[in-house]
């Protein structure tokens, strides 16, 4: 399976040298390409210096864009397979065979790496938002999904197309609810990801309180009025 490694980063000068070095050297057998949404940092600069494959968008596009991106890139060079990783580091690459061998199993279309397949979310105002969103998906689709806003998913060749060439298509989850609904098959797999290290996140707490609105309302309300 050919397998593409998207990273949107932005603003990830702190991270981004490291997360692409331990591809480089210890998962070879996959390609890479950093997605830079407009940083306002080095990032860029970082990734030509290093020669690090490298998409550089001129201003930022958010998450929804970059990814777009990415999928284009993977659509046009013919992968089979093309997985979302942060830039931050905290998503770990030795599962992606995992997320790969469930990929080719069940004729799975999308599978995510989840923290919460065997494991018990903690008791946490952060967790908090994952439990509405899973319950509102529960409701809508009738599918269970433990670790909705796990950033680290990989999407066979049929969905990175889906993804490619029409809009409206972010990788978040009101995005993947809309598709269980219209019958793309999703599997989770066990996975354990790690704490930034450098850097601050987006998300901080108000932020993620307005996402956790967002994602529910689209997740409700909006995604029934979509056309596949």
């Amino acid at each position: 399976m050919k397998i593409l490694i998207m990273i949107p980063a932005y603003n990830e000068e702190l991270n981004i040298e490291r997360v692409v070095n331990n591809l480089i050297e210890n998962y070879p057998q996959y390609d890479y390409v950093v997605i830079n949404d407009g940083s306002k940092d080095d990032t860029a600069k970082i990734c030509k210096e290093k020669g690090f494959h490298l998409i550089d968008l001129p201003i930022n596009l958010g998450l929804s864009g970059a990814v777009q991106a990415g999928m284009r890139y993977a659509w046009q060079n013919g992968y089979d397979a093309a997985i979302q990783i942060d830039g931050d580091g905290q998503h770990r690459p030795e599962f992606i065979e995992k997320l790969a061998e469930e990929l080719d199993k069940d004729n799975a279309q999308i599978v995510i790496g989840s923290r919460f397949v065997t494991q018990k979310k903690p008791h946490s105002l952060r967790m908090l938002g994952s439990n509405v969103i899973s319950a509102f998906i529960k409701l809508s689709t009738g599918f269970r999904l433990n670790d909705p806003t796990s950033g680290m998913r990989m999407f066979n060749r049929d969905i990175i197309k889906e993804f490619a060439l029409n809009i409206n298509y972010g990788p978040e989850p009101d995005t993947i609810s809309y598709l269980i609904k219209k019958g793309v098959r999703v599997k989770e797999v066990q996975v354990q990801m790690d704490e930034r290290v450098a850097g601050e996140s987006y998300l901080n707490f108000t932020r993620s309180m307005k996402y956790m609105i967002l994602m529910s309302f689209s997740i409700l309300f909006i995604q029934g009025f979509r056309k596949r």
